[in-house]
């Protein structure tokens, strides 16, 4: 019994190997050099397989088949990107536009800031001149005789006579009111006195 088993044994092995030697090694070689003679001649065999097992009703549901997009769909493709593209650089020109016309609009703002400035400075300087003026006229009364300034006075526009005799010194105006005829001296007192109350 136990060799009868050993007997089966060895024929299994020997029909495996028959099987194996026979059969399976002839045909794994002959499909290489099948394959590689195939790809010599320029046939794809898996694309063909594809094709072939598409067409098989069982086969096809394992199939799956990429599709290539055709050249109507790169074109629409590559026209839409195209459309982008123009739209973002149409936007970034739009904000280039907008950044440009505030970087004139500042320097502008700056250029009309500086000539105030300059303008300020210059009436400043004009005004401190008037009063340096006005100043140096005023010692020039209080430095005349009553009697050479109350006839000027007398003659000048009543509004700059009031302007020099509300800043001559007290003595010196005292002294020209009265080298001044009574009616001229009355008006400059109330004139002088409005303006003292009104300051």
């Amino acid at each position: 019994m136990a060799q009868s088993l050993e007997e089966k044994e060895s024929q299994d092995v020997n029909k495996f190997q028959w099987f194996l030697y026979v059969i399976a090694i002839p045909t794994l070689f002959a499909i290489v050099i099948a394959l590689v003679a195939l790809s010599f001649l320029g046939i794809n065999i898996f694309e063909t397989a594809k094709e072939i097992g598409g067409k098989v009703p069982v086969i096809s549901q394992y199939v799956k088949e990429e599709r290539q997009p055709s050249i109507e769909e790169f074109e629409k493709d590559i026209i839409s990107l195209e459309a982008e593209i123009k739209d973002r650089e149409a936007k970034m020109e739009q904000l280039q536009s907008k950044i440009d016309s505030k970087d004139t609009l500042l320097k502008r703002m700056e250029l009309e800031k500086t000539q105030l400035q300059a303008q300020i400075e210059e009436l400043t300087a004009i005004q401190e001149e008037n009063k340096r003026a006005f100043r140096e006229i005023v010692k020039t009364y209080e430095t005349m005789s009553a009697k050479s300034a109350a006839p000027i006075i007398s003659k000048m526009d009543t509004d700059e006579a009031v302007k020099i005799l509300t800043n001559i010194k007290p003595e010196s105006l005292a002294a020209i009111m009265e080298k001044l005829p009574a009616e001229e001296a009355a008006k400059y007192t109330e004139l002088l006195t409005n303006e003292t109350n009104g300051n």
